[in-house]
């Protein structure tokens, strides 16, 4: 006894140290302590102890903390008798102490939803024990306030809970356990918290008592999460919120029905304080969304009426809308009457003129407050964008209004964006236009908006660009002028270019008429005059956000007017010609080509302009500006394809894209043409000498040359991708093979440390060898491929011998400096050996040992990672069991020569990624079991016929590894076994062809793994369960023939639907960890 005191005392003493202190070192001493504590065998009593004696609240958190871990967990689960124990022992505590700290509290609430949650299906004599939840949460709602507020967030956390899917657990037992509590108890809790909200609205609540305010908070959590349930499994996020349907199962009709429900939560709305009426908001957007077809027509238009009205009120009432939350709120409700209900609809209900006359009152008034919850203002656009885009469909007889208030709509967010720019500049605020996502979408509504009375739309937006233009002239043209003045007027240009740009988007061909492009066409002519004033300057000075909006602009012209579908008769193109000389799209592009030059030359620095810049098109070829780009690729003209010391060497990366649009262009007329190529790989000529001319020279700039060739590499693996044809491509082969390997080989001997140095030059190597679109074939006579492979092997042994030189590396920087680079020779490797260009078995026969170091090389690299990091990150493992997958199809000879351990490690890696999350990286491992599995079988069929061919000195150590561990082929048995009969299997093809190697190689050890599984269901079950085994393997061969695997696969899928269906009614049987136990 005096043991338990003394170790309670020590437990509650670490629980401060954990919890309180501010040392570190402590800190982690006394977690390391507690872990250990949470895993020891007698953690389940010593928290009962905690429970009943500690003196700390720290203490009961850690004791609550711990049972819900105990009962989580899915290796050796507590006995059903010990899981209702605890349930009891929890309620009655929680009943006993309503006064506990409030964490305390909530962590043995989340104890209970958890166990309650778990043991859904549980029986005991018949009888599912823990769905009686109401019962016993009963007693609380009959007790004191404090009580109240227990039973009430019981059920609400119990809900949220059950609505939750957890990692730990198949989503398949999730969706049953769901649908379940849906169907037995979530309409009866609903109904609960609906009639406590009516009792509390009812009484004179004192909400100045902090209990009191607790419970009504509480309850309206409570509806809130009811009306939150995900009731048919689709999983919804917030990130479609504003797509939402809330699918109400018909068994819920009644409460929608009455009006009092709905009547309910607008009254609260009014009635509480601004800390509550955010929750009473949310549980009215879900009302809001409740399915259609939950009602019939009539139903639906008395149910919006109600709607409508309790918005007209809140309107009429706006006081509660100036607390951001309760706004926020609101602008989603608004944002649902669209959503879900048809403008047809809205304009047949009674109040419809006033409330849209109050909506677009309210929607102008939050415009013009710009800085007030920014992120409000998508729902009030969205509502918007539904109700302007619905108005060619409407046919009710009802006027809808929509022409006089969405220009309404339009102008109060052109204007109020001009305005805020000039209090943004003064007060140093955060400008909106940094967020281009956030402009992008709030563009994307306003087109639509805008297009409704494009005229109006068209005519504000000349008046005010025309405004803005001509005081930003008149400012560059005065000798005083101040910055700020200029700044402004370019700040409300770059809105206005932006606004141009998305209105001319916003067309849609069969709405459009010839008065309306002539507006585009106005607009249009003022925004390219723009640009010729703004090009003229930039020698002086630029503005990066209003390049961007030019770009952006471009993008929605080039995109509406064109291209084959535009008719070359557009009034926009007469009004071009009249104002500019630009008769057809042709001379547009030559425009839009010039001003790509110009980023290019000017603004080569900045990365968000260069990348956007760098789009290319094909009918541009033909351009005259296009071939000064093919002939004139030079820092000269263009300054980041320039050695800038400044720079950082990472910082290159849109020269890639440059070269890629660039080639590109280059191959659409290059057809034979060595010369043209010459001619235009001068410049990249001329870099590789240089590099070459410093290499030869014992004292060089070790930075000069670490730019120069990076860049270099960069520009050619831009090239080498744009080159997917094979005429194109030998031409960049035989331009850099053998003249200038040999620099790129220097390159890596001399910097392997440097990642900003090698990955570039990895990365070419990597693309060079890629048999992208069959480009590398070479002919009969030619010993390229061979030649081309001895170089890969080259690279891939430099890099790889001296990377492991590096010794210890920080974790934080151990996928910068090494793994990085390691996945890339992976890849570069997979390439090659699947590039069908290398005849492989040519390297043994002559003695060449380019092959076999190579290989040896992946195999040091393999060792030197440690398996967690495998699949930590996912480029590495996805080039890793790529690679793996080709090596174990064609080169299964070599995997089986290695070393015990080395086999060990691959088995090893390929049972972990059976269970990886990346599908690609799961599908490469079934596929490289397949293969070797395949290989074993047949090497034990030769050993055991009667006039078999002597066996390779491998093959028989490879038999001879498996036979040493079987272990290792049994537990990959077992894990794609269970993942096929238990898990939400997404590629049960691939997992089903190893899975009959496995099962003919382990033919005892799968017969005592059926009858474990056979065994663990209810005594019901095991019949079903055993014939499904039956059938599963009837007729069925002892080969691995085709026909035989097909035949298999297809008794596989009948297999798992069986088995799912004998499981549906029964406790969840097996789980993964026994099974493997």
């Amino acid at each position: 006894m005096a043991d338990h005191v003394q170790s309670l005392a020590q437990l509650e003493i670490l629980c401060k140290q954990l919890y309180e202190t501010t040392d570190t070192t402590t800190r982690l001493q006394a977690e390391k302590a507690l872990v250990e504590f949470t895993n020891s065998p007698d953690c389940l009593s010593k928290c009962q102890l905690l429970l009943e004696r500690g003196s700390s609240s720290y203490s009961q958190l850690l004791a609550a903390t711990c049972l819900s871990k105990l009962v989580s967990r899915t290796s050796n689960p507590l006995p059903l008798e010990q899981r209702i124990d605890i349930r009891n022992y929890v309620l009655n505590y929680l009943a006993t102490r309503p006064k506990l700290a409030a964490f305390v509290t909530q962590a043995l609430i989340q104890l209970y939803a958890r166990i309650t949650k778990l043991g859904w299906f549980d029986c005991q004599k018949e009888d599912y024990v823990f769905r009686n939840v109401i019962v016993d949460v009963t007693r609380f709602l009959q007790d004191s306030v404090e009580h109240c507020i227990i039973g009430v967030t019981i059920l609400s956390q119990l809900t949220n809970e059950i609505n939750q899917a957890d990692s730990s657990h198949p989503l398949t037992k999730h969706r049953k356990i769901a649908s379940s509590f849906r169907d037995s108890s979530l309409f009866d809790i609903f109904t609960l918290s609906c009639n406590l909200l009516k009792q509390a609205s009812g009484k004179n609540l004192n909400l100045n008592d902090e209990s009191q305010h607790g419970l009504l908070m509480q309850l309206l959590k409570l509806a809130h999460n009811c009306l939150n349930f995900d009731f048919i499994g689709t999983s919804t996020d917030e990130s479609s919120d504003d797509l939402c349907t809330v699918q109400i199962p018909t068994s819920w009709r009644s409460a929608f029905l009455d009006s009092s429900t709905l009547q309910l939560f607008f009254d609260l709305y009014h009635s509480i304080p601004p800390s509550l009426s955010p929750l009473v908001l949310s549980c009215l957007v879900q009302i809001a969304s409740v399915r259609r077809s939950l009602f019939n027509n009539a139903e639906r238009a008395k149910f919006l009426s109600h709607l409508v009205d309790g918005v007209k009120r809140i309107l009429e009432n706006p006081q509660s809308l100036s607390d951001p939350n309760n706004y926020h709120e609101f602008c989603r409700l608004l944002a649902r009457l669209k959503s879900n209900y048809q403008l047809g609809e809205l304009v047949k209900v009674e109040n419809y003129p006033e409330v849209i006359r109050l909506i677009a009152n309210f929607t102008v008034t939050s415009l013009q407050h710009w800085e007030f919850a920014p992120n409000s203002v998508h729902y009030l656009l969205s509502l918007w964008q539904r109700l302007a885009a619905s108005v060619p469909y409407v046919k009710a007889t009802e006027p809808h209004m929509l022409e006089t208030y969405t220009p309404e709509v339009t102008k109060a967010y052109i204007t109020s964006r001009l305005e805020s720019v000039h209090i943004i500049l003064r007060d140093g605020l955060e400008d909106p236009l940094d967020d281009a996502g956030l402009v992008q979408q709030q563009l994307d509504q306003l087109s639509t908006i805008g297009r409704c009375e494009y005229e109006k739309t068209c005519a504000l937006l000349v008046q005010l660009f025309d405004q803005s233009a001509q005081s930003y002239q008149e400012l560059l043209q005065s000798t005083n002028s101040s910055t700020m003045d200029i700044a402004v007027q370019e700040g409300r240009l770059t809105w206005l270019v932006y606004i141009i740009g998305a209105v001319i988007g916003g067309r849609v061909s069969f709405a459009s008429t010839d008065e309306q492009d002539a507006m585009d066409g106005e607009l249009v002519c003022r925004v390219l005059q723009l640009m010729n004033l703004t090009d003229s300057r930039l020698a002086q000075a630029g503005n990066e956000k209003l390049e961007l909006a030019m770009l952006s602009f471009f993008e929605q012209f080039r995109k509406i007017y064109i291209g084959d579908q535009v008719q070359k008769s557009s009034k926009l193109y007469r009004r071009l010609s009249e104002v500019l000389g630009l008769n057809d799209e042709t001379m547009v592009l030559s425009v839009f080509i010039g001003k790509i030059i110009t980023n290019l030359k000017y603004w080569g620095q900045c990365e968000p302009i260069t990348s956007k810049t760098l789009h290319s098109v094909r009918k541009l070829v033909k351009l005259s500006a296009v071939q000064f780009m093919l002939n004139n690729h030079t820092s000269e003209h263009f300054s980041f394809l320039g050695v800038n010391n400044q720079a950082n060497l990472s910082d290159m990366r849109c020269r890639t894209t440059f070269y890629t649009a660039l080639g590109r262009l280059l191959m659409v007329d290059l057809g034979e043409d060595e010369d043209q190529f010459e001619q235009f790989m001068l410049p990249l000529t001329a870099a590789f000498e240089a590099v070459a001319q410093m290499f030869s020279t014992n004292t060089f700039n070790e930075q000069e040359a670490k730019r120069t060739l990076v860049g270099l590499v960069r520009d050619l693996r831009g090239i080498a991708f744009a080159f997917n044809a094979k005429t194109s491509f030998m031409m960049l082969f035989d331009w850099i093979y053998p003249s200038y390997m040999p620099i790129l080989q220097r390159a890596i001997e001399l910097w392997y440390h440097v990642p900003a140095c090698t990955t570039p030059v990895l990365k070419l190597m990597a693309e060079l060898v890629h048999n992208r679109s069959q480009r590398l074939q070479f002919d009969v006579s030619s010993p390229n491929g061979i030649l081309l492979f001895r170089e890969t092997s080259k690279m891939i042994t430099t890099y790889g011998n001296r990377i492991l030189t590096l010794g210890e590396v920080p974790k934080d920087q151990v996928y910068a400096l090494k793994l990085k680079g390691i996945s890339i020779c992976f890849s570069m490797l997979k390439a090659v050996l699947s590039g069908n260009y290398v005849n492989f078995g040519v390297f043994r026969l002559y003695g060449d040992d380019a092959l076999d170091n190579a290989l040896q090389t992946f195999i040091k690299l393999l060792l030197s990672i440690p398996h967690s990091d495998l699949l930590d990150y996912p480029k590495l493992s996805q080039s890793y069991y790529s690679l793996l997958e080709v090596l174990t199809q064609d080169h299964m000879n070599f995997i089986a020569s290695l070393e015990p351990h080395v086999v060990m490690y691959i088995l090893s890696s390929i049972s972990e990624g059976l269970t990886a999350l990346d599908t690609m990286v799961c599908t490469g491992c079934c596929s490289s079991l397949d293969h070797i599995v395949t290989y074993l079988f047949k090497q034990l069929s030769r050993s055991t016929k009667k006039r078999a061919a002597p066996m390779a000195q491998e093959s028989d150590r490879f038999l001879h590894i498996m036979q040493q561990h079987p272990e290792m082929i049994q537990q990959m048995l077992s894990t794609v076994l269970n993942i096929i009969i238990f898990e939400d299997c997404r590629n049960q093809w691939s997992m089903s062809r190893p899975l009959l190697g496995l099962i003919l190689l382990n033919e005892k050890y799968f017969a005592d793994l059926r009858n474990s599984i056979v065994n663990s269901q209810p005594p019901e079950k095991q019949q079903a369960m055993h014939l499904c085994f039956e059938n599963l393997m009837e007729g069925i061969e002892r080969n691995l023939l085709t026909k035989n695997r097909d035949r298999f696969t297809q008794n596989l899928s009948v297999f798992r639907r069986e088995v799912n269906d004998s499981m549906k009614n029964s406790t969840y049987g097996v789980n993964s960890n026994d099974m493997m136990s």
